[in-house]
């Protein structure tokens, strides 16, 4: 089985999800996606495939989180992209779907 994790190494959590995918057996693709972000166009499609509004998908704790309380979703995409660190993680893809691996154990469901 083929996996995706767009992790963030200092997380513990997304280790955690990186940690459930390996011990599956998946083949996996890591992507630090602090360093290598999504496209707006595969943050929006990982979204819309997991279920999730942008807001849903988005670290409420960062400071940038803040300014976009009363954002569209359009916007937060829009911010997300220009400060990855607005995007919760892990976010785990397989062929059953996407999901927002918080809890960790959560991306069983798509293995």
């Amino acid at each position: 089985m083929k996996a995706k994790i767009w992790h963030n190494p200092r997380c513990s959590k997304s280790r955690q999800a990186l940690a459930i995918l390996r011990d599956a057996g998946a083949d996996i693709e890591v992507i630090d996606y602090l360093h290598n972000p999504p496209t707006r166009d595969q943050l929006a499609a990982l979204y819309a495939r997991a279920g999730l509004t942008p807001r849903e998908g988005m670290r409420t704790g960062e400071d940038a989180a803040k300014a976009l309380k009363n954002a569209s979703d359009d916007a937060i995409l829009d911010a997300m992209i220009a400060e990855p660190i607005l995007i919760e993680r892990p976010l785990v893809e397989t062929a059953k779907g996407v999901m927002l691996g918080r809890p960790p154990k959560k991306v069983r469901d798509i293995l």
